[in-house]
């Protein structure tokens, strides 16, 4: 079959016009779109039919002119990918909360007690932000970061979450993206509520029952209750989850809702403690705990840390992954640290500063190229909005969410920065809660009580409302607006009581072994240490 060959430059010399080499042509031919691939093998399928149709020199002109239109068409192939390399990649987003851990517990806050060399390398190179509060306690914390909504609007008792409630994983899944949380649940849902609230995978303790959380831990992983082992470490079964979950999905957008089972009670050692003991099970009474143990709790959430980091690297996804770290409320009560040259109690529960001022430090290399320190006020509600824009998402207008993105902040603009940020808290729920609206320096409570919380760190001395200077009238007068704003916000409907169930000694669960036997090749839906 005789075929036309104009005196034209070859695809790899045309490519090389639009300033590409030999391999990269090879790369960009291999991306021609189907209509292009048919129309050319129609030229050539068709031309020997055509020879009796038209003279030679017009079938040379016809065939010429084809083969001109296949090279534009390659051309704005190759020119739409140039332009599509150049938008940014969706990142890979990683949401870390510790649990329990209170700003003064990492280093480059200014801590002096515990040793956290990941965390202060990540905010070394990252985004440090000195002014992010939580709520004071676990479970009002949870529900107001996955939903992006004050408690006062959605929050109904300790250890739930409304089933009905609209989560990040639901709007991370509908972006697109996949999605894994491993950790402490305390939500309630059974097996399905992870899945329920837009998580395609979980490893989770405290989703369907109460066992120990630490050495030889029972954890819940995909639908199996599985009690584990052989001197394993809950937090160290979670985190390998995590790694296997992104190495999994590496070629692949996902999102890791990461709430950390440490540094919670019990104080008991970790497997870096001398008194590491891999026999150990269940949970410890207070009488065994030892706040030396929390010491060595917080340099091993620092190593987890440091574990994922390091995986995202290995992975080769690490610039292009937003990694946040925070608490998810102040360090427990008995515990006083070293903080910026003085004492610091925990205040875990408390409404005051060391209650609710959590760590936050966010690293994403790609966008975040040196260090930068935020004095931007951030609350657990602007969790959900900034990672679903970062992912190139949209929050549905009719959640109404309370939250406000500071994704500008992190690219190096502006932004849209609070002038107060607002609490309502009660650990179980019920009508009334203490409530507050506060900025950087003050804190006004709905009961009328005015501090300087700079000055009266623990909130014994309220301010004269009657002697106010000018300067503390328009911090009140502002934050009197942010209350009033939510001071007709109705409570949501009580929902029925219920309690997890306690771990049964007696009771046969599935053991390591046994899983693997029952699971057979799907041991990567439900992978194993």
């Amino acid at each position: 079959m005789w075929v036309a060959r104009p005196r034209t430059p070859g695809l790899f010399e045309a490519h090389r016009e639009f300033g590409g080499d030999r391999e990269d042509a090879a790369r960009r031919i291999s991306a021609l779109s189907r209509m292009e691939f048919v129309m050319f093998q129609f030229l050539i399928l068709t031309q020997a039919g055509c020879r009796r149709m038209f003279p030679r020199q017009l079938l040379h002109r016809i065939t010429t002119l084809a083969f001109f239109a296949i090279i534009a068409l390659f051309a704005q192939t190759i020119c739409t990918q140039s332009a599509n390399a150049d938008q940014p990649l969706r990142p890979n987003i990683v949401l870390i909360m510790a649990d329990d851990m209170g700003y003064e517990c990492v280093g480059a806050n200014g801590g002096e007690t515990y040793k956290t060399p990941h965390l202060d390398r990540l905010a070394a190179s990252g985004m440090r932000f000195e002014h992010c509060h939580s709520q004071p306690i676990c479970t009002p914390s949870r529900v107001q970061i996955m939903t992006g909504i004050y408690n006062k609007r959605n929050y109904l008792q300790f250890g739930l979450l409304d089933p009905r409630a609209t989560t990040f994983g639901h709007l991370m899944k509908q972006t697109g993206y996949r999605t894994c949380v491993a950790g402490k649940w305390q939500l309630k849902g059974g097996f399905d509520g992870p899945k329920n609230f837009g998580f395609d995978e979980y490893s989770l303790w405290q989703l369907t029952r109460l066992p120990g959380r630490y050495p030889n831990p029972g954890l819940e992983v995909n639908g199996m209750e599985i009690d584990y082992g052989n001197g394993t470490y809950g937090p160290d079964i979670v985190s390998d989850y995590i790694c296997r979950f992104m190495q999994r999905h590496k070629e692949e957008s996902f999102f890791v809702y990461y709430p950390m089972i440490l540094p919670h009670w019990p104080f008991i050692p970790t497997p870096d403690s001398e008194e590491w003991n891999p026999t150990a099970t269940g949970e410890k009474g207070r009488q065994h705990w030892k706040n030396r143990f929390f010491v060595d709790m917080v340099a091993y959430t620092d190593k987890i840390v440091g574990k994922i980091d390091t995986k995202l690297a290995e992975l080769g996804i690490r610039d292009n992954t937003l990694l946040i770290f925070t608490g998810d409320n102040g360090t427990y009560t008995g515990v006083t640290s070293r903080f910026q040259g003085r004492d610091y109690p925990g205040g875990k529960g408390k409404t005051t500063d060391n209650g609710t001022h959590v760590p936050l430090i966010v690293s994403w290399p790609k966008v975040i190229k040196k260090s930068r320190v935020s004095q931007d006020l951030i609350d657990f509600s602007d969790m959900l909005p900034t990672i679903v824009e970062a992912a190139g998402g949209t929050v549905p207008k009719e959640l109404m969410i309370d939250g406000r993105s500071f994704l500008p902040q992190l690219q190096g603009q502006t932004g849209n920065p609070r002038e107060w940020i607002y609490c309502w808290y009660s650990r179980n729920g019920g009508e009334e809660g203490s409530e507050h609206a506060r900025d950087q320096q003050y804190k006004l409570y709905a009961n009328g009580k005015f501090f300087n919380i700079v000055k009266d760190f623990e909130e014994t001395s309220p301010l004269d409302l009657k002697q106010l200077n000018n300067e503390q009238q328009t911090a009140y007068e502002k934050l009197s607006r942010g209350l009033a704003r939510y001071e007709k916000t109705p409570r949501p409907k009580q929902s029925q009581k219920g309690k997890l169930k306690k771990a049964n000694p007696k009771q046969p669960k599935k053991t390591e072994k046994k899983f693997q036997a029952k699971a057979g090749n799907q041991t990567l839906v439900c992978p194993l240490p």
